[in-house]
């Protein structure tokens, strides 16, 4: 699943009237280069959110031709938020009882996503979250088992849980915004939330010490292109 609904408020004034998703990155909008990227490493068969001029989208995925078979999940009546729209997805994700990826559309990486896939199912977890060392001031805390035990912004002190106490094998890593979840997650998603919005890291952060939530390691690069900064850097990248 590619989250791509959301309103891109840090990418005005192009999202005022255009969706986040299609902000041209070297010439060529994110989300194509997201779905080639996925298709590339073996992904067939994709879901993609949209909320925010939707129907661009839609004409957009018309006039292309993926190899791949793309269903959209129309938030267009209400925004739901990361976790919300995944919920909001789970007819497409959930239907064949396998284990899913999800993908940030405004992410470009290196990341081995087929490797990611097989460490979730190797360990059982309810959910595998993609991290690595990057730099950034918000950090997941991972222990010595690899598993989730809480978030820290670095430069604040701020934790989840606010009691949070740490242990010398603890890590502190940056997520992605790449994750794979196991279909039975998302029926507890929707036992606690609901099909309200809500972010996919407070169910996370919420009910890490209920569930078995693995944090795999790679080195690779990383760009967070739904920022100016990071954009101007992205497109200098693409056009060499």
């Amino acid at each position: 699943m590619i989250l791509a609904a959301g309103l891109g408020t840090r990418l005005k004034p192009w999202t005022l009237t255009h969706p986040k998703a299609l902000v041209p990155v070297g010439g060529i909008p994110m989300l194509e280069r997201v779905i080639r990227q996925l298709i590339t490493q073996g992904f067939d068969r994709i879901i993609i959110n949209i909320h925010h001029f939707a129907d661009q989208i839609i004409e957009f995925l018309h006039q292309k031709n993926f190899d791949a078979i793309i269903h959209v999940s129309d938030e267009r009546s209400q925004l739901l938020d990361t976790g919300g729209g995944i919920v909001n997805a789970r007819k497409y994700l959930c239907d064949d009882n396998e284990p899913f990826l999800v993908h940030n559309v405004d992410i470009l990486s290196t990341a081995n996503l087929q490797e990611l896939l097989s460490a979730h199912r190797e360990s059982h977890a309810d959910a595998t979250l993609l991290v690595s060392h990057r730099d950034s001031s918000r950090k997941l805390i991972i222990g010595g088992d690899n598993l989730l035990r809480g978030w820290i912004d670095t430069a604040s002190g701020r934790t989840r849980p606010d009691t949070f106490t740490s242990k010398a094998n603890d890590r502190f890593l940056s997520f992605s915004g790449i994750h794979v979840i196991s279909p039975h997650t998302v029926e507890l998603m929707l036992s606690y939330f609901g099909c309200k919005p809500f972010p996919i890291m407070d169910f996370y952060l919420d009910y890490y010490s209920d569930l078995r939530l693995l944090c795999h390691e790679q080195s690779f690069d990383h760009i967070d292109i739904g920022k100016p900064d990071t954009l101007e850097k992205a497109n200098r990248i693409f056009k060499l």
